[in-house]
């Protein structure tokens, strides 16, 4: 019989319940324990899972492994942590406020390589996604000649959120950092690494410390070109990314998350010929159910079980898609110079 592992939650707002969800409906991994500031002392919620107020004392527990959903600015430490304690970690995205923290959460990694360390860039794993991605590598319809991507919602802070998301000291970042991320790390997937980088960065809006509004234009080695507007004054939440290929192109639009405010989540397939004349036929595939939390959890579990390496959100990417944010945020130099940037901070 496969092993049960013991999996403990270091901060118990939304996030950390959808996990606890997903991971108890896996058959392999047990939810024992979580911590939150907000719970009030210590003791067993019904149906015995305990809880304490601060994740020290939730890692006195005997876990096996650690999902860290807590805020950009403890989540590094909180992994670190974990990780000295001999336990496979699952942190959410982003992995800190900035490049130096990912970078010394690898140093502790490196020192420990039979754990696991995996970040949750969800969207991958996404079947929107996973199916553009299956057209793209099969080469059907050649290389990929640009990007466009939205994403894009009401304020820095939505559907209950708490404040700290506004605060640079906490989260390092703003929308960018916070949503924009996601786009971000698609866009690598989809175009591979990007070497120059231009963009606008602005917190017009909303005045808080963080930017609400982020602008970008990158280019790779060898010429694909991505547009990026993150975006936290897009009063009708979107999520749309455009990929143009040498023979057709493919649009994702929308994204099925808890909040159901991005629209339904399709994907348009163009295949264009000789003398379609611009107005190519179309495919298109709704996308009613949303297995990502799921599979995203079943592939850690599995890479700890099967001792396999982390495919997607593995440290390193999370380093590189860390470094792609940072030198958006650098490549405007105001706001470089007004919040004492750079992009290997």
């Amino acid at each position: 019989m496969t092993k049960k592992l013991k999996v403990g939650i270091a901060g118990y707002g939304v996030v950390g319940k959808r996990r606890h969800h997903f991971i108890d409906l896996h058959p392999n991994l047990k939810t024992v324990a979580v911590c939150d500031q907000k719970l009030e002392g210590e003791g067993t919620f019904d149906g015995g899972v305990r809880y304490y107020a601060h994740y020290k004392r939730l890692l006195e527990e005997d876990l096996d492994a650690l999902f860290v959903c807590l805020t950009n600015d403890i989540n590094p430490e909180v992994t670190m942590a974990g990780l000295e304690l001999g336990l496979h970690v699952f942190c959410e995205k982003p992995p800190g406020r900035d490049v130096s923290d990912i970078a010394e959460v690898i140093a502790r990694e490196e020192s420990h390589p039979g754990l696991k360390l995996k970040y949750g860039f969800n969207h991958r794993y996404h079947d929107s996604v996973r199916d553009a991605l299956k057209i793209a590598q099969s080469g059907e319809l050649g290389e990929v000649i640009n990007l466009r991507g939205v994403y894009g919602k009401s304020k820095l802070i939505t559907f209950g959120q708490s404040s700290w998301r506004t605060e640079r000291k906490l989260a390092g970042g703003g929308i960018l950092l916070d949503q924009g991320i996601h786009m971000v790390d698609l866009l690598r997937l989809f175009a591979g690494e990007f070497e120059q980088v231009h963009s606008f960065i602005s917190n017009g809006f909303w005045r808080h410390d963080v930017e609400d509004n982020a602008y970008a234009l990158l280019r790779t080695h060898d010429g694909k070109v991505a547009m990026l507007h993150s975006s936290a004054t897009q009063w009708r939440h979107r999520f749309d990314l455009q990929i143009a290929f040498q023979r057709g192109s493919i649009t994702l639009s929308g994204i099925l998350s808890g909040s159901k405010s991005y629209g339904d989540e399709t994907m348009t397939v163009a295949r264009a010929t000789k003398d379609e004349a611009g107005d190519p036929k179309e495919q298109a595939a709704n996308y009613a159910n949303d297995s990502s939390w799921a599979d995203e959890i079943a592939e850690f579990a599995e890479a700890i079980l099967a001792d396999k390496p982390i495919v997607n959100g593995s440290s390193k990417d999370a380093l590189k898609t860390m470094e792609l944010v940072y030198r958006i945020y650098c490549a405007d130099p105001e706001w470089k110079a007004r919040w004492n940037l750079n992009d290997t901070a």
